[in-house]
């Protein structure tokens, strides 16, 4: 289960603390989903040179919770660049300083849109 390692480029560290808990005094999947909806966004204007929006969320897993104190580092990988649209493939994985380890808490599939100024669909430029 250790040996595994993460894919994609480290795009988005932050820590949680305690306002993110959710009832149960675990972080909060909403606030995991946000941090990743933020690195997406990151990988996906950097490839399109511009803005982008998200469009959709699919196969979103939570593996494991999030605790306080531990570092959220979120890892992105552009997996499929159409016209407009591109696919970032995403994972959240903690670090644990407790324990002194990693484990990978969260991955999901986002798709992005480049979007021109007035929030309409641009074509994403082209790479050799």
């Amino acid at each position: 289960m250790y040996d595994e390692k993460p894919t994609g480029d480290l795009t988005l560290r932050t820590m949680a603390m305690p306002a993110d808990t959710n009832a149960s005094g675990d972080i909060f999947g909403g606030w995991v989903l946000s941090q990743m909806d933020l690195a997406g966004g990151i990988a996906a204007g950097q490839r399109a040179e511009g803005r982008v929006v998200t469009i959709a969320v699919d196969k979103m897993k939570f593996i494991r919770p999030v605790h306080v104190g531990d570092v959220l580092c979120v890892y992105a990988e552009v997996i499929r660049v159409g016209n407009s649209s591109m696919e970032i493939k995403l994972e959240s994985w903690a670090l644990r300083h407790r324990y002194g380890h990693r484990e990978k808490v969260t991955e999901a599939v986002f798709t992005m849109v480049a979007v021109d100024d007035g929030g309409k669909p641009r074509p994403v430029p082209k790479r050799d």
